[in-house]
């Protein structure tokens, strides 16, 4: 089982949020740029048999190929040089799937009680809402190891996640969520505060 690479890094005024991770089903090595929770674009590189020039289909040679991958679009944040190496969303595969798969944290004004942060979140593909969307939370804080949760929505397209955690260690906690639903996924990153 190959792991996932995330890491937020500075260049000017913007934090970017690298992911990277082995989408086993599309047979792709993919690294996602966010901003403030929005996917700014992608980079990704195929695997197994059928791919030219591709990874071996060992876990151990695909995680060196996504830390490689990982590190080389950090490198392009560093230098300024972003926008060069994403791919080009010219193909139909990338058309389609630009924009379709959407995820919203419909009550992202509510407040930490009884030792839990509840996140309910609305999943839609194309504006409508859909059953079944797999979510998968990372909850992760400087001072703990990160929490993983997973959920499938509701008949109206809505999943609740708790978290128990110290209200403390919310004001440096983030939430990455990713919504995946009929081959699309869509990604947000959601940073918390502690309530004043």
């Amino acid at each position: 089982m190959i792991f996932g690479f995330n890491t937020d890094i500075r260049h000017d005024d913007t934090i970017y949020h690298v992911q990277s991770e082995a989408r086993e089903a599309e047979q792709l090595l993919q690294t996602q740029v966010f901003v403030r929770g929005r996917c700014i674009g992608k980079r990704a590189i195929p695997f197994g048999p059928l791919a030219e020039n591709s990874v071996q289909s060992n876990d151990q040679d695909m995680e060196k190929r996504l830390r490689e991958l990982h590190r080389e679009v950090l490198d392009a944040i560093r230098d300024g040089k972003l926008d060069s190496i994403f791919d080009k969303r010219d193909t139909p595969e990338t058309l389609a799937a630009v924009k379709e798969l959407d995820l919203q944290w419909v009550n992202s004004g509510s407040v930490h009680a009884s030792g839990a942060l509840t996140m309910q979140i609305r999943v839609t593909d194309g504006g409508v809402t859909v059953e079944g969307a797999r979510l998968t939370l990372r909850f992760a804080r400087p001072d703990a190891a990160p929490y993983y949760a997973q959920v499938l929505t509701d008949a109206k397209g809505s999943a609740e996640m708790k978290v128990q955690v110290d209200e403390k260690s919310l004001s440096d906690a983030s939430v990455l969520v990713q919504a995946s639903f009929a081959g699309k996924t869509a990604t947000r990153k959601f940073e918390l505060r502690a309530s004043l």
